[in-house]
């Protein structure tokens, strides 16, 4: 049987158990099962940013060099980006419910083993792991919500989920740099701990297994092999495209093998019978756009906020605490923002929304272009608030429109395609815009050297001047006289800042692209197939 067969198939038959009665007690109460959910999910996208902020402690205690540091957060990111979908597959085969309880368990176990870490190597294992069983996490999230909730709820039920989302992701400088600052690296993971113990107990007493009547029987293991084997490539590629360089035959070589693995996955995934992605779930126009969209999303936004950081950090001297404090006004219309976007979603439709929301974030991130050195926190806090408001409907609505827009019984691969469309969004956009970033640093750097009228450097004190001007630190070397000193920090944050402007312009144009791919966009035409009807 065909992929195309497949979903055809599940398009003519029932896709779920018949609708149970109204859930009494706290088992599969749908506001418990998200605030359950969402304890779980916190963790994840918590220890997405979080840990950047632990890094430096880290590479102190552990003598780390900086490629260990790197790998630190890569091997998180590359286990996460490359396990969602079969993740997704298990939770369908399997049950949800089962599988988000042994994510939240071998997440918080990892947490907790990384703590008691007393190298930089288990360190880095041990975060190999986390994203793996955080992988198991996010899918199963979406796919018991899509089980639970009615229709008409789901949306808002989406919406505080994204909202959970986004302001663990943005909190996590926050939280993180207090934790550094006033306890130990250590307790940036030994937190996940009592979190997972929470998350876990809730979910045993609370979390009902649904299953869908076609759910999968068997396991695409060649089309797993490929299609992991793909991701990795491309990730990988992203990831160390900048430092090995765009044109280097090793970035060249792994994204060339990227493209020939997704090749054979999507030949494999036409001729198993139960496919890991059925590809003609893809015929689904909203399907594909809401995919694409999230993509699109990630880039302006990950990529965009990697420099803000930078920018706050390095070129107005805040420590992360501050940094994060300042990134406030994003947090809060995200949390704000979220359940509205679900209310008017469920009310009108995805599609007006997701193409406002583009827009607000195109408006930002145009706004940001014209942020200097000198920009103030009220002017800076307003763009920041109007990005939040842009990404909440499409946090929301794109989620929706992908996971339904997929038949029930492939909720958790449609879930896990989101997730994976996000990784993949955000590590395009650091990539590209990083190197925007650099390309624009390197044209102009030289040039504003000399008009500063500052000594000639050789061609090698070049390059480092640059690396450091690339995240907005001034190249001062000790024992600079202060006037020096002075006009070096200046071309060093101007340099910068004109190079995150390029940034940002290329980052409003893509969201404008977004904006464009969100007008073919609908309700899910499989939202109805939850089991949760007569819940609420």
């Amino acid at each position: 049987m065909t992929s195309q067969t497949t979903v055809e198939k599940a398009s003519r038959e029932p896709r779920d158990v018949p609708v149970p009665a109204p859930a009494k007690g706290l088992r599969g109460h749908p506001w418990l099962t998200l605030f359950s959910v969402a304890i779980g999910v916190m963790m994840v996208a918590l220890d997405g940013t979080i840990v950047a902020i632990a890094n430096p402690a880290i590479q102190k205690d552990l003598g780390a060099s900086l490629a260990d540091v790197q790998w630190i957060t890569n091997g998180y990111m590359l286990a996460l980006a490359v396990s969602l979908i079969t993740a997704g597959k298990l939770g369908d085969r399997f049950g949800h419910r089962q599988t988000f309880l042994i994510g939240v368990v071998g997440f918080a176990a990892a947490s907790g083993a990384i703590g008691l870490s007393s190298s930089v190597v288990l360190v880095i294992t041990f975060r190999v792991l986390q994203g793996l069983f955080g992988a198991l996490l996010m899918p199963a999230a979406l796919g018991l919500l899509r089980a639970t909730f009615p229709a008409e709820k789901l949306n808002m039920a989406i919406g505080i989920w994204g909202m959970v989302i986004g302001a663990s992701t943005a909190g996590g400088p926050i939280l993180g740099g207090v934790l550094v600052e006033h306890v130990s690296w250590q307790s940036v993971f030994f937190i996940n701990v009592p979190v997972g113990v929470i998350a876990l107990v809730l979910g045993v007493l609370i979390l009902k297994d649904h299953r869908a009547e076609n759910a999968p029987r068997s396991f695409d293991f060649a089309g797993i092999v490929l299609l992991s084997s793909a991701m990795f490539c491309l990730i990988w590629a992203l990831i160390k495209g900048s430092e090995w360089g765009w044109g280097d035959l090793r970035t060249i070589g792994f994204l060339v093998a990227a493209v020939a693995l997704f090749v054979g996955f999507s030949l494999v995934q036409q001729r198993v019978r139960e496919p890991l992605i059925p590809l003609a779930m893809f015929r689904s126009v909203p399907l594909s756009a809401g995919t694409v969209l999230m993509v699109l999303m990630a880039f302006a936004f990950m990529g965009g906020l990697f420099f803000v950081t930078f920018y706050l950090q390095n070129v107005h001297g805040m420590k992360a605490v501050d940094a994060g404090l300042h990134l406030l006004p994003l947090t809060a219309m995200m949390i704000v923002a979220s359940p509205v976007a679900g209310f008017l979603i469920t009310k009108f439709g995805p599609r007006v929304p997701l193409v406002g929301g583009m827009v607000c974030t195109a408006v930002a991130c145009f706004g940001m272009s014209q942020l200097t050195v000198g920009t103030g926190t009220v002017t800076m806090s307003i763009w920041f608030a109007l990005l939040g408001l842009g990404l909440a409907p499409v946090m929301v609505g794109a989620t929706e429109v992908i996971v339904g827009n997929a038949p029930m019984e492939l909720s958790g691969v449609a879930g896990g395609l989101q997730q994976a469309a996000m990784q993949v969004g955000g590590s395009l956009g650091t990539a590209v815009l990083g190197a925007i970033m650099a390309a624009r640093v390197d044209a102009e750097l030289a040039g504003n050297w000399k008009d500063a009228q500052l000594p000639p450097l050789s061609a090698d004190q070049l390059d480092q001047a640059s690396s450091a001007v690339k995240v907005g630190m001034p190249p001062v070397a000790p024992g600079t006289p202060p006037e020096v000193a002075g006009k070096i920090v200046g071309v060093a944050h101007d340099t910068f800042v004109s190079g995150m402007s390029t940034a940002f312009m290329v980052a409003g144009i893509v969201a404008v692209i977004a904006a464009l791919v969100a007008t073919l966009t609908k309700r899910g035409a499989n939202a109805e197939a939850g089991a949760g009807a007569g819940h609420i």
